[in-house]
């Protein structure tokens, strides 16, 4: 199989080689490339910003993992379960659950501090979803910081891992069998490295986190664009459940006109004992479900969402004025510090929240060792989809899935490399310059995008509204192409390929959410209100058609 798509780009004027280059530095990226190493292969690592810029520094909460007294990962696996909504791949669920323990524990002896207690004790904290106390927390609420703080060290104490920083990854470079080569990037640096270069290796790993960016608001930082879906679809990958999108239930509202990425309200809030309440101080979640604040983040964002069309307010609050000053001093501080910042003072009032973008349960379609239906090319983190979220991400599992998952992305090609059977490749020069180039939408279609999918295919959506949707979003494409057509295409460069890989990205999951006729999980549709299972117990998987098109298609039952 060939790559028959591919960004308008200028042609590689750079190569480097490696053995196994990996895509992202978060968690799942860099625990694949610590781990690589120890097996004696060289490891390159391209990351979008800095090394430590990756969605895992904005993790608040915490990891999930049955450590606590009385927990087991039986328990782990049938809360997961549930909140995943009949979707969960439970195979896939048990690797996480089982081997999560011990890879939290060599996070730790990699050198991540968690919150310990005066016994020595990690504390742990509970989230929705949750039935037990089984979240690991550090720094009280800067758990991902601490994380990437560790994994970032690690990283540069290693001589054999390899860093190109500031660099947008555009499209995979296959061999003529069709296996992982490389592939190529733009690096906006200085000397040899900048421009568009590529990079040929042994295997490549797609670690890039998340698309929320494809709506106006988010938790998710700006260069989360769903360049690692975009890179994978037009490779000829197939990816899987688009249209669960999670929106996490209490971000910080900050205004009708807000757009980008928006402060997080950690579901650890409420798991320390904050209350949802509407402008009259009303607990709207008690009664609606047994966990009330707690249940699972779909259930919660819903909730929201109808209270405030119900009272025709922008926004509820979350109340943890009974905290007092010292507890959210010491344990959330970050929290703390980003409402003080925009005027607001949880100690003693009220925080405005309202539900925005926050991760992709969906992603590149995995096997459990992570690889994808391109030979060569894995896929962990946020980008993947392993089948461990189902429906809806069960809170603080993200970050144990992209290390369990990493490990075993990394044992996977310990044991090629050990076998023989991770050779060199050759890439096929003549597939990739016969590959269909992506026409560019201008830069400023990136806005656009994100109006159009927040106003449609949000949180509630209906064949109308993603009707809408789609019409605009063929649109944008129409005119890159008319562009093209009349030789005034919008110019090659991070902006533009940024907007187009959104443009793919949203086109795909609107695709998959108009066909899904129910409302399951974090997909919900008002014109279709209740769960499906005897037509949707099932998958979307969605590939490229030879035009470019996005084609979901329902996996047999």
């Amino acid at each position: 199989m060939s790559v028959t798509h591919r960004l308008t780009a200028p042609t590689p004027g750079w190569t480097a080689t490696t053995d196994v280059v990996v895509v992202g530095s978060g968690v799942a990226g860099l625990t694949v490339a610590l781990n690589v190493r120890k097996a004696g292969l060289r490891a390159m690592v391209v990351t979008k910003a800095v090394l430590d810029e990756g969605s895992t520094r904005w993790a608040q909460g915490g990891i999930a993992a049955a450590l606590g007294e009385g927990d087991t990962p039986e328990q782990h696996l049938d809360d997961t379960l549930v909140a995943g909504a009949g979707l969960c791949d439970e195979e896939a669920v048990r690797t996480l659950v089982t081997e999560g323990p011990d890879a939290v524990r060599r996070l730790i002896a990699t050198g991540a501090l968690f919150d310990r207690g005066e016994d020595g004790e990690i504390l742990l904290t509970r989230e929705g979803g949750h039935h037990r106390r089984r979240i690991a927390h550090a720094g009280g609420d800067a758990t991902g910081a601490e994380i990437s703080r560790a994994l970032v060290a690690a990283v540069h104490a290693d001589p054999g891992i390899e860093l190109i920083e500031h660099a947008l990854v555009l499209d995979l470079l296959t061999d003529a069998e069709g296996h992982a080569a490389g592939l190529t990037l733009h690096v906006m640096g200085e000397g040899q490295r900048d421009g568009v270069g590529a990079v040929r290796a042994r295997a490549v790993v797609l670690a890039t986190g998340g698309m929320g960016q494809v709506f106006s608001a988010t938790t998710n930082p700006a260069v989360s664009t769903g360049d690692g879906v975009a890179l994978a679809l037009r490779a000829g990958a197939a990816v899987t459940d688009l249209e669960f999108v999670q929106f996490h239930p209490t971000v910080l509202w900050l205004g009708p006109e807000a757009e980008g990425q928006q402060p997080l309200v950690s579901e650890a809030v409420r798991g320390e004992g904050a209350h949802l309440v509407d402008a009259d101080g009303v607990r709207f979640m008690v009664g609606q479900h047994e966990l009330a604040e707690l249940a699972p983040r779909d259930i919660v964002a819903k909730a929201i969402t109808r209270r405030m069309q119900e009272q025709g307010a922008p926004h509820m609050f979350l109340d943890g004025r009974h905290f007092g000053a010292e507890m959210w001093e010491q344990r959330f501080p970050t929290i703390l510090a980003s409402c003080r910042a925009h005027g607001i003072d949880p100690v003693t009032a009220p925080i405005p929240v309202a539900p925005a973008a926050h991760y992709a349960s969906g992603g590149v379609r995995t096997d459990p060792r992570g690889r994808t239906s391109v030979p060569g090319l894995y896929a962990c983190g946020e980008v993947a989809c392993t089948g461990v979220h189902g429906a809806n991400r069960l809170a603080s599992n993200s970050l144990l899935e992209g290390l369990v998952f990493a490990e075993r992305i990394a044992a996977d090609l310990a044991g090629r490399h050990a076998a023989g059977e991770l050779p060199e490749r050759t890439v096929d020069v003549a597939a990739a310059r016969t590959a269909r180039p992506v026409p560019l939408p201008p830069s400023e279609a990136r806005a656009e995008i994100q109006r159009l999918m927040s106003r449609g295919t949000g949180v509630l959506r209906s064949a109308a509204s993603m009707a809408d949707t789609a019409a605009g979003l063929a649109l944008i494409a129409e005119q890159a192409h008319s562009h093209v057509a009349e030789e005034k295409p919008a110019d090659p460069r991070v902006e533009t390929w940024e907007a187009a890989n959104l443009l793919l990205v949203a086109t795909a999951l609107v695709a998959a959410a108009a066909q899904r006729e129910e409302t399951r999980g974090c997909h919900w549709r008002e014109d279709f209100p209740e769960r499906d299972d005897a037509h949707w117990r099932r998958h979307l998987i969605t590939t490229l058609a030879a035009s470019g098109d996005p084609v979901s298609t329902p996996e047999e039952q």
